[in-house]
């Protein structure tokens, strides 16, 4: 008996290690693939039929097809984009909607596609003036797109738009109008690993805490063009790169405020919120952190160094905030929780301004509801400072 103890004892504590193991490698790629960019997007949804006569595109129905509002849809891997808007029919596995545009591309012979919140794909897009400028970063030289203020107006207000992780600044444009009315001057940047600006060494995401000194090089070239006051817009990861340049960077006094759409505040929530949603037990999330936080882990992820994430918990450093903040996020997100959001609402009512939407998702708020998003933000924007009176305060 206690030989067959022990060998029952063996196959348990040898299965027990097996388990171990395979949870090992597990957060080791889910930490690989949180901090590599992807090489393309996936077509994830399924065309049905297009009636480009009638002007209708019917679609599988899924969590982003069914959403009302405006967006842009991609197809035929990237070769193609149509706008496409209102529901006119619904059935439980079909959506049909109204085809806006169609900007370049076959959209009759698509088979699959995918859904952005971008709908705009260039500043041409909005009929304002625009430019291509190019910010000198430690990395390298990214591009940029400048969309002046009125002339008019004569402001030296400006705004920065950080986009989010896997995408580039065509996801900020949405944001242009709302602040080109209030006399903003937009500067919407581009970062490193982001398809748009010079790679890092490694070639790895930081999630804010290796991007933000490309967004303080975008400060001083503001500065140095004219800004006497900034404000810095940051979509979801760009929300913790923005809270980083925020605190870290060497132009605070030039900020006056922030805007926050549906941004990570605490990585970890994204993390585990993503692990639940592959079905994935908590334990893979957990340990992808203590894999990307951990120096010896750099073989497993290709960073160059471990990422900080106490120091990008903007839940725990809340008193670290010290400029109003407007926090726009989705209850509905999908993707990065709204918990993070509304515990630092909480911690700093005197600081942050929180706005739920419902139903939104995620950084598609404007999409789903342009009038209240830009309400919002206007609103929001006329209680700041006007730059000359943020310039005479410094003074």
């Amino acid at each position: 008996m206690r030989a067959i103890l022990g060998v029952t004892g063996i196959v348990i504590a040898g299965s027990a290690v097996a388990i171990v193991g395979a949870a090992g490698v597990l957060a080791g790629v889910m930490a690989k693939t949180i901090v590599t960019p992807p090489a393309a997007r996936s077509d994830d949804t399924r065309v049905v039929a297009v009636d480009l006569p009638s002007g209708t595109i019917t679609l599988q129905r899924h969590r982003d097809s069914v959403l009302a509002g405006d967006y842009s849809f991609f197809f035929s891997a990237g070769t193609g984009h149509a706008r496409v808007g209102e529901i006119t029919a619904r059935s439980a596995v079909t959506v049909t909607r109204r085809i806006l545009t169609v900007d370049y591309g076959d959209l009759a012979a698509a088979r699959r596609g995918r859904f952005s919140g971008w709908l705009y794909t260039s500043p041409a897009d909005l009929g304002f003036a625009w430019a291509e400028v190019i910010i000198r970063t430690p990395v390298g030289p990214a591009p940029a797109w400048l969309v002046p203020a009125d002339a008019a107006i004569r402001s030296t207000g400006w705004v920065i738009q950080v986009h989010g992780r896997a995408v580039r600044r065509e996801e900020a444009l949405r944001a242009v109008p709302v602040f080109h009315a209030a006399g903003y001057t937009s500067l919407l940047v581009s970062y490193r690993n982001d398809g748009d600006a010079p790679a890092s060494t490694d070639r790895r995401y930081g999630l804010g805490d290796t991007e933000w000194p490309d967004v303080d090089a975008a400060i001083d070239y503001a500065a140095a063009h004219g800004a006497t006051s900034i404000v810095l817009m940051g979509w979801s990861m760009g929300g913790a790169v923005v809270l980083q340049t925020l605190t870290r960077g060497g132009r605070a006094d030039l900020i006056v405020g922030v805007v926050l759409e549906s941004p990570v505040i605490d990585w970890r929530d994204v993390v585990d919120a993503q692990a639940t949603d592959r079905k994935l037990p908590r334990l893979i999330a957990r340990g992808a952190v203590v894999v990307l936080g951990a120096r010896w882990a750099r073989r497993l992820t290709g960073q160059d160094a471990p990422i900080d994430f106490a120091r990008l918990d903007f839940v725990e450093r809340a008193r670290d905030v010290h400029r109003p903040v407007l926090l726009l996020h989705s209850e509905d997100d999908g993707f990065v929780p709204p918990t993070g959001s509304r515990r630092l609402a909480d911690r700093r009512p005197d600081m942050v301004t929180f706005v739920a939407f419902t139903e939104a998702r995620h950084t598609k708020l404007w999409n789903y509801d342009p009038d209240r998003w830009n309400e919002e933000i206007a609103a929001w924007l006329a209680q700041l400072p006007t730059p000359q009176a943020a310039s005479r305060s410094r003074s």
